[in-house]
């Protein structure tokens, strides 16, 4: 091997660094840093480049092994040798180093780690410019399988930590992209390397690390699921730190480029990283407000299943979902006075009753429940958007009605109510076109499901009465039951109206009207649910009895009495006995007294048509206790004259007319 090839380097100097022995290639070194000290002390560096050309290209990437780990410790003695001249051929002396810590001998990766630290350390902040290159290989190399290489690169990986956090040129922009590439990784060595570098990056003054949270904040809770405690408690202590310096800063957080992450993270099966992840969301709609509501949809769909979580370990999660799922409604809220600015941001309406309707159709009581308050609440800021979508929300809040729970479907008919008292214009006084859809809807849907009906049909019309007009409701229904062509759903529909509308406190008013008969518009609404209660015999019977109109009720009573009695005719009259002795038939026990033969008349007509039953009985001993004649010589006025006049003009002999013709529909 003549000298020529490998010069300035003396034959000796290049078989001592292809020697196996690391004495020899150690004191190899030796002579080459003496070399290059007195290159440098006579500024010849035109052999200074030439020697490096020699150890970079000759040896460090050479075939043989050896000579390659001559190479490396000639470049590292180099740096020794050169410096603080050794800034001017950093790349020269990094470069063949950067190859070698790849090789596929693990003894010349070590090497290579020996030697990049023993230049680093002479380079110092000249590495700057080949930061990101010299970190993807460490960030390899802390996971190499030779535990050997593994502590070089651990030594390594210390002093460039040093360097940059005394470096305030370091370039951080440029470095995040390098190291949200490498945070994808599973392996655990890679990820508690990674980590810390955020750790060190974040405790350097002026960092603003926050600023690039958007760019791996996502890896970063992926490595928070890591199965080693170890790496996990680290991530979540430095996302822990992230969250203060927001709250510190909010001003310089970009929330809209990482809620998406939060909020996939958020639907985690992982505890601590759900958790961790709804934390952040609430911190969000906190600090950011209104900039959070295009997200609304997003946010319920993590956090109203969460309300159903009822284990201790997920008792946190419940709790912050419950503070987010509030924050969150009042941001939606119209202040007092103030009108919606069209640039101020609003939810995404199709999406977030998308996600509202999904947890009416799916989900638990609990986030029914939330979904329902939402949507009430929604109605209630901003109908004239919400109303674009009322097609979209009404059948599944229907639906909803033949829900389990009590509390879900009295919060559904709060909003339904709110959708029906709807009025586009307020100066009319007539009920809304979405009232009358939805007394049909309901309808249609007591029809296709009688069990509904049966086992909540009085709570749900009850309740409905408390929210809205009872007199508007039973008129629309009346009037929709009067076009059925189902004769049989008709008459179980006014079975269960007569029974709510003699026993319900919630109809007093109602009943007061009718009991009254004292204006037009009573007289028009007995006639108009006369027209429908025909479809039932006994209730259009006790109708008459609580109107007043004994006469026709008696008349009633002689045609019913003309037909077959029917079991089912019997128990509806037990039903009606029953009520007679009710207190809110007080009043017509109370005007026995005054002698009402009429009313008489049509208590002994229902005595004529019971068997000697229990009912029978009741009503025969109530007659019994009836004035004498001579009692009822000083009795009361039957009637107040305007109520009498008023029922002179209801043309009772057509609505005889009718209650037949319904009667006979019925028995054909």
């Amino acid at each position: 091997m003549a000298d020529k090839d490998y010069a300035p380097l003396s034959t000796a100097c290049v078989r001592a660094l292809n020697d196996r022995m690391y004495e020899r290639r150690k004191a190899a070194a030796l002579e080459i840093e003496k070399m290059v000290k007195d290159f440098v002390s006579v500024k010849n560096t035109a052999q200074i480049k030439k020697l490096l050309k020699v150890l970079g290209l000759d040896f460090a990437i050479s075939q043989n092994p050896h000579m390659r780990k001559g190479g490396l410790i000639g470049l590292a003695a180099m740096a020794i040798g050169l410096g603080k001249e050794s800034g001017n051929y950093t790349e020269e002396l990094i470069q063949p180093i950067l190859t070698c810590l790849s090789d596929a001998d693990s003894r010349v990766r070590y090497y290579a780690c020996e030697s990049l630290y023993n230049a680093v350390k002479v380079l110092r902040e000249n590495i700057i410019p080949f930061f990101n290159d010299i970190f993807g290989s460490i960030s390899s190399l802390v996971a190499d399988p030779d535990q050997t290489v593994k502590n070089g690169s651990e030594l390594l990986d210390r002093l460039l930590k040093d360097i940059v956090t005394e470096n305030s040129d370091f370039d951080i922009e440029s470095f995040i992209p390098v190291l949200r590439e490498r945070m994808y990784t599973k392996d655990k060595f890679v990820r508690q390397f990674l980590v810390s570098w955020l750790t060190v990056l974040d405790s350097v003054p002026d960092s603003q690390m926050s600023k690039y949270l958007p760019e791996f904040l996502d890896p970063l809770f992926f490595i928070l699921d890591d199965a080693s405690p170890e790496i996990s408690t680290m991530c979540q202590k430095q996302l822990g730190e992230f969250l203060s310096n927001i709250i510190e800063n909010p001003g310089r957080v970009d929330f809209p480029a990482m809620i998406n992450i939060l909020i996939l993270h958020s639907q985690s099966n992982n505890v601590l990283l759900q958790m961790m992840a709804i934390t952040w969301i609430q911190e969000f709609v906190s600090l950011s407000g209104k900039e959070m509501l295009p997200y609304t949809s997003g946010i319920l769909n993590s956090v109203l299943p969460c309300l159903a979580y009822d284990t201790e370990d997920r008792k946190t999660v419940r709790e912050k979902s419950k503070e987010v799922n509030d924050n969150l409604m009042k941001l939606v809220e119209k202040p007092p006075g103030t009108e919606k600015s069209e640039n101020e941001p609003q939810p995404d309406l199709e999406e977030t009753i998308e996600v509202l309707t999904k947890q009416l159709q799916r989900g638990t009581q609990q986030s029914k429940v939330a979904a329902l308050r939402w949507l009430y609440h929604l109605f209630i800021q901003i109908p004239e958007f919400m109303f674009e979508h009322v097609q979209q929300v009404t059948p599944v809040l229907l639906k909803t009605l033949s829900d389990h729970s009590d509390e879900v479907v009295i919060l559904d008919l709060d909003v339904l109510a709110k959708i029906s008292s709807y009025h586009g214009d307020p100066s009319k006084n007539s009920t809304s076109a979405h009232f009358k859809q939805f007394i049909m809807s309901l309808l249609k849907l007591f029809s296709a499901d009688r069990n509904l009906l049966e086992t909540k049909g009085s709570f749900i019309i009850r309740q409905l009465c408390v929210l809205l007009k009872a007199e508007d409701i039973y008129k629309s229904f009346s009037e929709l039951l009067v076009l059925e062509e189902n004769l049989k759903f008709s008459r179980l529909m006014v079975e269960t109206l007569s029974t709510i509308l003699l026993t319900s406190s919630e109809l007093f008013d109602l009943r007061s009207n009718l009991k009254e008969l004292n204006s037009k518009e009573s007289c028009q609404l007995f006639c108009c649910l006369y027209q429908t209660w025909c479809h039932s015999q006994i209730a259009t019977v006790s109708l008459c009895l609580l109107s007043g109109c004994y006469a026709h009720a008696s008349d009633l009573i002689r045609i019913v009495g003309e037909q077959e009695v029917t079991v089912e005719m019997l128990t509806e009259l037990d039903r009606l006995v029953q009520l007679l002795e009710s207190p809110i038939f007080t009043f017509l026990r109370m005007e026995l007294l005054d002698g009402d033969t009429e009313l008489t008349s049509s208590l002994y007509g229902l005595l004529m048509l019971l068997p000697q039953s229990e009912a029978f009985r009741l009503i025969q001993n109530r007659l019994a206790c009836v004035p004498h004649l001579q009692m009822r010589e000083k009795a009361k006025p039957k009637k107040h004259k305007k109520k009498q006049k008023l029922m002179e003009e209801i043309d009772f002999g057509s609505l005889i007319e009718h209650f037949q013709d319904v009667s006979m529909k019925h028995h054909l």
